[in-house]
């Protein structure tokens, strides 16, 4: 079974990124040296991981990193901070 990776990586301008892959010790290595000079994170390092899920199936890997790319950052960084009972409310729309 091949695992992949969903994670969120901060940078120095204190925006997230979120990314996923099959191998995340190549893929975070790659992010902090500047491997690929067009990657979001190129500019923005240093980058830190504040946040990794892994999981058994990429089509699901890829959906949830699409999902989360679509977030608010408050919404963000509260799975960064595991305060998963506000994600709910943070999904609302304030009108």
């Amino acid at each position: 079974m091949k695992l992949s990776y969903v994670y969120i990586l901060k940078c120095a301008d204190d925006s997230y990124y979120t990314g996923v892959t099959s191998n995340l010790t190549q893929r975070l290595s790659q992010h902090y040296s500047g491997f690929y000079k067009d990657c979001y994170t190129y500019k923005k390092r240093p980058v830190a991981l504040v946040f990794s899920c892994e999981f058994t199936n990429i089509a699901i890997a890829i959906d949830t990193e699409k999902q989360i790319k679509k977030w608010s950052r408050a919404k963000k960084e509260a799975l960064i901070n595991d305060q998963y009972d506000k994600l709910p409310n943070l999904a609302k729309k304030k009108f």
